[in-house]
């Protein structure tokens, strides 16, 4: 059983009603912290400022490229659930292989790339369903990054939201448990797609906050209102002067 089968229900978001846990705790539930940095050293030194304050870790492509599965046990180490988020995208049978061989690696959440087609995504579940305690399966549809040029530079007619709720459509289909998605498709995505699939949000920036390379953003608060089950933070926490403080700030935002 992972953490977020632990989350108080919120029905918009899909979120089980198992036990019940304190407002507090459950606003960790819904926030994972994304540790992009380019060393261990450096992820670690984060994590450590974070104890206490929040309860998952988002491990992304470079980081893991740069310190491997050490990170991933030395975060587990600090008592932090682990978000793996390697965005896998090949031929069925590699990307399958791929998820067995990170399937002992302690992470609770993976990412693949929905647009790999439905071969891929149902190879993967498949590959996921045959291990014990493998990772939830979740598909990204549309990086925040994208909007409707950089879509069409690749072929894609559709705008971002279209090309989400199809993507979304397909993977559930294929048997993957959730999605990431922008904040900006979570209402439309609850709306195509029900209270089921666990919904990961990352582009969360507030009014204040620089929006850097995210195209498609929205606030904590808005986010969490619209059905995100989670939420994935990066510079807003990470580059803060005090990440502890910035990172109860946004819990308290998004206390059921």
């Amino acid at each position: 059983m992972t953490s977020t089968e632990n989350l108080l229900p919120n029905p918009a978001a899909g979120e089980p009603t198992r036990p019940r846990l304190s407002a507090e705790e459950a606003a960790k539930q819904r926030l994972i912290v994304a540790l992009d940095f380019p060393s261990g050293t450096e992820a670690l030194a984060m994590a450590a400022r974070l104890q206490g304050s929040c309860t998952w870790m988002k491990v992304g492509l470079e980081l893991y490229l740069a310190a491997g599965q050490k990170i991933v046990d030395d975060l587990k180490h600090l008592g932090f659930d682990i978000f793996l988020d390697l965005k896998l995208h090949d031929i069925p049978n590699t990307v399958a292989g791929a998820v067995r061989s990170v399937a002992s690696s302690g992470a609770s959440l993976l990412t693949l790339h929905a647009s790999g087609g439905p071969a891929m995504l149902s190879a993967a579940a498949e590959a996921a369903s045959t291990i014990q305690d493998a990772p939830r399966l979740l598909a990204v549809t549309v990086l925040t990054s994208m909007n409707e040029q950089e879509l069409l530079a690749t072929g894609i007619s559709a705008s971002p939201g279209d090309r989400v709720l199809q993507l979304g459509a397909m993977a559930m289909k294929a048997g993957v448990a959730g999605l990431v998605c922008s904040p900006l498709e979570t209402a439309s995505l609850r709306g195509a797609l029900g209270t089921s699939p666990l919904l990961v949000v990352p582009g969360i920036r507030s009014a204040t906050d620089a929006k850097g390379d995210q195209s498609r953003t929205a606030s904590p608060a808005e986010a969490i209102a619209s059905g995100a089950s989670m939420l994935v933070v990066g510079r807003p926490i990470t580059t803060a002067a005090d990440p502890a403080e910035a990172a109860a700030q946004i819990l308290q935002k998004i206390r059921p």
